[in-house]
């Protein structure tokens, strides 16, 4: 049977800025959908970060310092919760679907870490597999359509519909429909094996980063760094007797 015909588990985190190793996770999602793209299963959550959230990051979810602060969950119990049920779905073998997974995917290990919470790679005792990432997959195989790659642009693209972006579950569930509906119109995706489909992705993140890396090394910033590494970035290493 092919993915594309069995049930996926869609993850999504509306976090206080872009930058994995320093930023928080403010609300997430972890949805089920079932063989026909219906909901079978939820959860969400919302968390008291720890630090303000800064008026551009609440612009974008709508989350606001004191809003999370009242109504949020202390961070290190949420993100507890949040690895258990992914760890769950990735050892039952349903796909994990997440847009853009290298950031989602590496700030819920940076925040695992920060909280002496066991991160998903420790609990499997393996790498995380199998993730299917939209964006990723998309760049591959219509890498010279123009235009936007956010996830309301394919959603637009693709013809699945997304009432509330920025809200961590409408952007789960969309992630999710979206990345059935490319592997239903490009068929060698969509037959593919789940294992054969992620080392894809890792080949094809790679070359995407190289692509960017250069492309901004002659536009923009001639010291660009693009991280390669698909679907979790390495931890950076501190300096030899310093802290990390």
């Amino acid at each position: 049977m092919s993915w594309i015909s069995g049930p996926l588990l869609a993850f999504d985190l509306e976090t206080t800025g872009t930058d994995v190793e320093t930023d928080r996770i403010v609300t997430a999602a972890v949805v089920r959908l079932d063989s026909a793209g219906a909901v079978a299963a939820e959860r969400t959550w919302l968390l008291d970060p720890g630090v303000a959230i800064p008026e551009q990051a609440s612009a974008i979810h709508g989350i606001s310092t004191e809003h999370a602060r009242e109504h949020g969950v202390p961070a290190a119990s949420a993100v507890e919760e949040i690895a258990q049920v992914v760890t769950e779905g990735l050892r039952s073998g349903t796909p994990l679907v997440v847009m853009n997974a290298r950031y989602d995917l590496s700030l819920l290990d940076r925040e695992c870490r920060r909280h002496e919470v066991e991160s998903i790679s420790d609990r499997l005792g393996s790498a995380l597999s199998p993730v299917i990432d939209p964006l990723v997959i998309d760049k591959h195989i219509d890498k010279y359509r123009k235009g936007k790659r956010a996830l309301h642009a394919l959603c637009a693209h693709y013809g699945v519909s997304l009432d509330d972006a920025h809200n961590a579950r409408a952007d789960a569930v969309a992630a999710a429909r979206v990345v059935r509906r490319m592997g239903e119109k490009h068929r060698p995706v969509g037959r593919m094996p789940l294992a054969e489909l992620h080392e894809l992705q890792v080949r094809a993140a790679a070359e995407q980063s190289v692509s960017l890396q250069a492309y901004l090394r002659r536009t923009a910033d001639p010291t660009a760094v693009v991280e390669p590494a698909w679907p979790l970035i390495p931890r950076r290493r501190a300096p030899a007797g310093g802290p990390e």
